[in-house]
């Protein structure tokens, strides 16, 4: 978004102005009615972003409150990013049927009355259910934001509007550990929770803003919705039995298998399937989508262990945990800029590679050098590794969507998220899984390890598309 006069300040949202028609806002929106659409956007990605950064840092906190386990602890984070996963490629599905904003205005709403019951969570059971819910209202919110952009911003600005969001992300994910240290210094965890109301109240006054796109009208199949929720479903709570009860994990395990052999059957000939197979047939495509699945599980899996090795080995209060995290997101905010513009003159490969590898060897010093006395040596170490994820997430993004055709850019991004989610949801099955196997002592030096070897394998696998 190029700087202008008009911009110094936000006007009032516009009275029951009659929405533009589909044709005219596919050119953009005009302004005011822009910002505040891009106000409801942004706000809602600071919504979910924050949640899972600060949910991250108090999971030693409602473990010990509840009195429960840290392998137990973990499913406060593991429902929802399964919740999401289940229902992304739905909700976009959903989106393009009913139209965006009429999903978007559903996700928000959810998402906010969700985080009521999480403040309200008088047990585990209660928390992991109300993280779930929350988890299906994100959903709508990732899967339609991105598309909205669209609608929003005339096609002149839409590279500079994806820029903000990027970079509102990235200073979020910053902010969140300190901004959950400073409640959690003050208050109880279910304040984390509760500070999502107002603003999801703020997002919903904005939404009115927002493009009236009109849906396809296209039926939305159902039960390939159940089917994905099933397969995505099973897969994760097979994971966990295996290590409690290896029977059930292993029938578990097979209903995902037989229910995506199902799936896959029947959406392979549609003509818009929900699965974007057209596109994992593009090989650049498919490269970019399993680079991000192992580097966004190095990241899930380390952002899971911090906090235990920071406040269990180290003996460092929550308030210090969150000021030693923060250096990685805020490097990762100068970091993904500079690299969008390097992605524009040298390989995305190679930048992936390089980015790849400052991230696992950042993760691998955090794990293994010998602090002494002092831990400022982990200020270097994280802002290594937020430097490494930079580098590889925003060059992959812009490969993956680059390599879509244009008209199937809705479901690149789409893919884009669900190849995140499903390895930040693998990085916390790993994790609940090391927890389970491992003492406490030793699992987050492991799981650091782990993520290491997961960043690596990403950036090695981006050096397959080096030459584009």
């Amino acid at each position: 978004m190029s700087p202008s006069a008009d911009q110094a300040t936000l006007p009032r949202i516009p009275a029951a102005q009659a929405p533009a028609s589909p044709a005219a806002e596919a050119d953009g929106l005009p302004t005011p009615r822009r910002y505040w659409a891009m106000v409801a956007v942004l706000t809602a990605f600071v919504l979910v972003v924050l949640d899972i950064a600060i949910a991250n840092l108090a999971l030693p906190t409602i473990a010990e409150t509840l009195g429960i386990a840290p392998s137990a602890s973990v499913w406060v984070v593991t429902s929802y990013q399964a919740a999401i996963v289940m229902f992304l490629l739905p909700a976009g599905a959903a989106g393009e049927s009913f139209g965006y904003r009429r999903v978007f205005v559903a996700g928000v709403a959810l998402f906010a009355a969700a985080s009521a019951l999480c403040a309200l969570a008088p047990s585990l059971a209660w928390l992991v259910a109300a993280r779930f819910l929350q988890g299906v209202g994100s959903a709508g919110v990732m899967a339609i934001g991105v598309a909205l952009l669209r609608f929003i911003y005339p096609k002149q600005l839409l590279g500079a509007a994806i820029g903000w969001n990027a970079l509102t992300i990235a200073l979020t994910a910053a902010a969140g550990p300190s901004i959950g240290a400073a409640i959690l210094a003050v208050a109880s965890w279910q304040w984390l929770f509760a500070i999502n109301i107002p603003l999801g109240a703020v997002i919903l006054l904005a939404a009115g803003a927002l493009p009236s796109t009109s849906g396809s009208g296209r039926r939305v199949d159902r039960i390939s919705i159940a089917l994905n929720a099933i397969v995505f479903g099973a897969l994760i709570l097979g994971i966990d039995q295996v290590v409690a009860d290896i029977g059930r994990g292993i029938a578990l395990l097979a209903v995902a298998a037989i229910g995506a052999v199902v799936l896959i059957r029947r959406e392979l000939p549609r003509a818009h399937p929900m699965i974007p197979f057209d596109l994992l047939r593009v090989s650049s495509f498919r490269i970019s989508v399993l680079a991000s699945v192992c580097c966004f599980t190095g990241q899930m899996a380390s952002l899971v262990a911090l906090p235990f090795y920071l406040q269990h080995e180290l003996g460092q209060s929550a308030v210090m945990a969150g000021l030693y995290l923060t250096p990685w997101p805020l490097t990762v905010a100068i970091a993904g800029p500079l690299s969008g513009r390097l992605s524009d003159r040298f390989s995305t490969g190679a930048l992936c590679a390089f980015g790849g590898t400052c991230l696992a060897a950042g993760l691998v010093l955090t794990a293994f050098w010998p602090l002494g006395d002092s831990l400022l040596p982990l200020i270097p170490f994280m802002m290594l590794g937020g430097l490494g994820f930079g580098f590889f997430q925003t060059p992959n993004n812009r490969n993956m969507l680059l390599s879509a055709p244009k008209e199937r850019s809705g479901a690149a991004g789409g893919m884009q998220g669900m190849a995140r989610l499903s390895g930040q949801t693998a990085g916390g099955v790993l994790m609940l899984v090391l927890f389970s196997l491992l003492p406490i002592a030793d699992a987050p030096r492991i799981g650091l390890a782990l993520a290491a070897a997961f960043a690596l394998a990403g950036g090695l696998i981006s050096i397959l598309r080096a030459g584009r």
